[in-house]
């Protein structure tokens, strides 16, 4: 049972010295990150520069910023974090391949439908695309990629099978308002030593409207709760997306609310891929 944590100060250290053991051990030259602009990815950016400073035996981590349609603040702000955090940064835009992709595999012209069944196919390629160009760099660099993926984005199936994915996650397991927790505890920090940049730059990623960076809908709220349900911060409202679903699992609560049915409806994404036993063959 994951309950909620604050010991925020705790969580950093041991995620950054677990990073650090597992990245020394694994004797990689490189860290991969795809940086949307999202709290994930830059939370995990800074994360990753602390370990990288505390491994000081040259493996870099290497930031890219992928335009794939994707919004033009969410490209500014995953610039502005990349830059910050990694070694090296720089943008990619992908929207000829993707545009080339659709229009062969697709079986469809009209690239504009406007259904959510269309986007979320679209959304789909575009997070597999991303997934090639990381991967691609990572066996380039001999290096992995850093998975940017939450736990409450796991129970909900908030992600795409074959699209994100990483070689580590260092907050895989955290509850989504932990992130949010976590990455406010790190700028306080960071304000206190005089890293004021970098402070700022999680403040962006705080306040920011969450997304799924892949344009299905204009936030993560769209799709997880009732528009009654989004009031308040960012932080606030996924407080209460995960206040619902911890009660669903652990305490029996509510099955009929939207993060539970979501819960349901993506169990097969948890169990993928779904194989015939060694039992029932034999």
């Amino acid at each position: 049972m994951y309950k909620f944590r604050t010991n925020y100060d705790r969580m950093f250290e041991n995620i950054v010295g677990s990073a650090y053991t597992y990245i020394a051990a694994s004797k990689v030259k490189a860290l991969v990150i795809g940086m949307s602009g999202g709290i994930d990815s830059t939370l995990t950016a800074a994360i990753a520069k602390e370990v990288v400073k505390r491994l000081d035996n040259g493996v870099v981590l290497e930031g890219r910023v992928i335009d794939i349609t994707s919004k033009e603040e969410e490209i500014e702000r995953g610039l502005e974090a990349s830059a910050t955090f990694c070694n090296i940064s720089k943008y990619v835009n992908l929207n000829e391949l993707f545009y080339t992709t659709v229009s062969t595999i697709t079986e469809s012209r009209d690239i504009d439908n406007n259904s959510f069944e269309y986007k979320v196919r679209l959304g789909n390629i575009k997070a597999r695309l991303r997934m090639i160009q990381l991967y691609d760099l990572a066996k380039k660099l001999n290096g992995l990629v850093l998975s940017t993926d939450n736990y409450t984005e796991y129970l909900l199936g908030f992600w795409t099978l074959h699209g994100d994915v990483g070689d580590f996650g260092m907050i895989q397991n955290l509850w989504k308002t932990e992130v949010y927790g976590l990455t406010e505890y790190l700028a306080d920090t960071y304000n206190k030593f005089g890293r004021h940049v970098e402070a700022d730059v999680l403040q962006e990623a705080i306040e920011a409207v969450p997304t799924d960076g892949l344009g299905i809908t204009d936030s993560d709220f769209d799709q997880l709760c009732s528009e009654n349900d989004r009031k308040g911060s960012p932080r606030e409202v996924y407080g209460r997306i995960d206040t619902l679903l911890y009660d669903y699992l652990y305490n029996k609560g509510n099955s009929e609310n939207k993060v539970a049915m979501r819960h349901r409806a993506s169990k097969f994404k948890r169990n993928n891929p779904a194989n015939v036993s060694r039992m029932h063959i034999i």
